[in-house]
């Protein structure tokens, strides 16, 4: 689905615009986010962007951050007000408005026209126009065709740049996973050749931990990752008391996943954890293995073939052992994964 010159000429008037990305933001949810807010203001438009929670306090950094709102209880009322007003609402980097939590009724009942942008795969039918390509590495490389298949590349200034490159660059595992193709490095050429400091952009991003970060990490590495070789599987379970401990913030436990990865001879991987309301779930896997599939059959869940989420309303305990019951039916798919 590509309407491109559909949302082209939705834009052509100022509009009242609200954009909004899935909980627990990331790089490339915040990258699009600001770098199409910081687009849509030079063009005239009225822009705010409101994330469903708050996140990492590593992304404060990308340019427009101090105007984002960030949905909690006290401010419904004044975020409803702003869905009402609202002419355009774009949603950016998820395919279903579960993902948004509280946002999801405001936006399913509000008048205004809804633009989806993502690159998840099996969107959920709600908005009106979308510009969504699963085959994209990242949603800020969908701000950013957008940006250009509408004339407006010359707009792209230092500042939205950042917001782009940050997103493209964490989606892209710094530019090592399968979905980096030539556009990709196009698009980081472009990027980088409005000088933009790439080693700022990366310290910000990656180099900036915080003590308690790093000993969660370190007692997770030492006395919580465990390894099932029998499947080349490794995994990681977190209770609410550990994240306690260690005073665990948002995004604090972003990224652990991937270390369970990089064991020798692993080819997926995965963390629970103990959110209270329910067992968060993230997979990741390396070559054919989906863990889409088995995050989607399994935990309520989706994403991408290497890339997948899930939930889990049992205890963490329960989970852990659904988890493990269901490896058997794929154990000679992973086996066979290299």
């Amino acid at each position: 689905m590509q309407d491109i010159e559909a949302i082209g000429t939705l834009l052509k008037q100022p509009q009242t615009v609200l954009i909004t990305t899935h909980q627990n933001p990331d790089a490339d949810a915040m990258g699009s986010s600001l770098g199409l807010a910081g687009y849509l203001k030079k063009k005239g438009h009225r822009v705010t962007v409101v994330t469903p929670t708050d996140y990492p306090t590593g992304l404060h950094w990308l340019s427009g951050n101090d105007d984002v709102i960030a949905f909690e209880e006290k401010v419904r009322v004044h975020v409803s007000r702003l869905m009402e007003e609202a002419g355009v609402i774009f949603c950016l980097d998820f395919s279903s408005l579960d993902r948004i939590r509280d946002l999801g009724p405001m936006v399913r009942q509000s008048r205004a026209t809804k633009v989806l942008i993502d690159h998840h795969l099996e969107p959920e039918a709600f908005a009106d126009l979308a510009y969504w390509d699963p085959t994209a590495a990242a949603t800020a490389q969908l701000v950013f065709n957008l940006i250009n298949r509408l004339g407006d590349k010359a707009l792209i200034d230092i500042s939205i740049a950042e917001c782009l490159y940050a997103g493209l660059m964490t989606d892209t595992g710094s530019f090592r996973h399968p979905s980096t193709t030539g556009d990709v490095h196009r698009m980081a050429a472009d990027l980088v050749d409005l000088h933009i400091d790439v080693s700022s952009i990366h310290r910000r991003i990656f180099d900036n931990t915080s003590l308690d970060k790093l000993r969660l990490l370190g007692y997770v590495l030492n006395e919580k990752l465990k390894v099932r070789p029998e499947y080349k599987f490794a995994y990681i379970t977190l209770t609410a008391d550990e994240l306690k401990r260690f005073r665990s913030k948002t995004g604090d436990t972003e990224g652990m996943v991937n270390y369970a990865l990089s064991v020798e001879g692993v080819v997926m991987a995965a963390i629970l954890i103990d959110r209270g309301e329910e067992i968060r779930m993230s997979f990741r896997s390396i070559g054919e293995f989906s863990v889409r599939e088995l995050a989607s059959t399994h935990f309520n869940g989706g994403g991408h073939r290497n890339a997948a989420g899930g939930r889990s309303s049992l205890s963490l305990e329960e989970t852990e052992q659904h988890l493990l019951a269901v490896l058997p039916q794929y154990q000679q798919q992973l086996l066979e994964t290299v």
